[in-house]
């Protein structure tokens, strides 16, 4: 390969990474938990492609030393999670597209697991999971889950139910990047877990189980299609499905 055309494919690829990110910090009631407390980031930001892999219930190949720690959230608590493109947030000089690039819209989907220790929970495809929160499309504006995430810096807030029994789980966040979707296996999903205990006095413990994988195909309506239609990525002004089952009500 000629000196020129590995400078451009080095170049290439940094740009294509420089879009990727990790969840990697938790705030409960607006009190930052701290640098990969609890959460457990990859130490690669590179996206999840296969549904039917094993990196799609928590991620793969994650940042050491994994986080033993719990941390404790009152049922009914404001949650906030943090996508940055590398840990720590440090980021190159002049890069446009932290904590994403703006044309990675999606949606962001929030689920648990109940676990019997969630310090030492690594059985990740092993445990039920259900969904508690989650944001897709506005399709009068075309915003996204991921614009809301970019224009509050990186944070992404969600509510832990109030109905939710007190207890050790696994806490699932996950983003969906649409913008390559319309072909499968094509759609990017960026996925962190973290360990969590759930304080108060609710008795659910979830509905409408699913595992990871099993959740997903790689054709469901909303992983495979092409958003960039019109003249805004509304997905032609057609409703989005966010894939996966209902958020948990209470």
């Amino acid at each position: 390969m000629k000196a020129s055309q590995l400078l451009q494919a080095v170049l290439a690829a940094a740009a294509t990474v420089s879009g990727h990110g990790m969840w990697q910090k938790l705030k409960v009631n607006g009190a930052d938990q701290g640098q990969n407390v609890a959460i457990r980031p990859p130490a690669v930001n590179n996206p999840i492609l296969s549904v039917t892999g094993s990196s799609i219930a928590c991620n793969t190949g994650l940042k050491t030393p994994i986080s033993t720690a719990v941390v404790k959230i009152p049922a009914g608590a404001k949650v906030s999670s943090w996508f940055e493109h590398v840990i720590g947030g440090a980021q190159m000089s002049g890069d446009a597209d932290n904590p994403i690039a703006v044309s990675h819209k999606g949606p962001i989907t929030v689920y648990l697991a109940k676990v019997s220790s969630a310090a030492s929970a690594t059985d990740y495809n092993s445990y039920s999971w259900f969904k508690i929160a989650e944001e897709g499309l506005d399709n009068s504006s075309g915003k996204w889950a991921v614009d809301t995430m970019i224009a509050n810096k990186g944070w992404w807030d969600f509510t832990m139910p109030s109905c939710i029994a007190p207890g050790q789980y696994l806490l699932r966040i996950e983003l969906l990047a649409l913008h390559s979707a319309y072909k499968e296996g094509a759609a990017q999903f960026y996925v962190s877990c973290a360990g969590i205990e759930v304080t108060g006095s609710g008795t659910q413990t979830g509905t409408d189980l699913v595992k990871f994988p099993g959740a997903y195909t790689s054709t469901d309506p909303g992983i495979m299609l092409n958003i960039y239609q019109g003249s805004i990525p509304n997905n032609a002004g057609k409703p989005y499905a966010i894939p996966g089952p209902k958020p948990i009500t209470c």
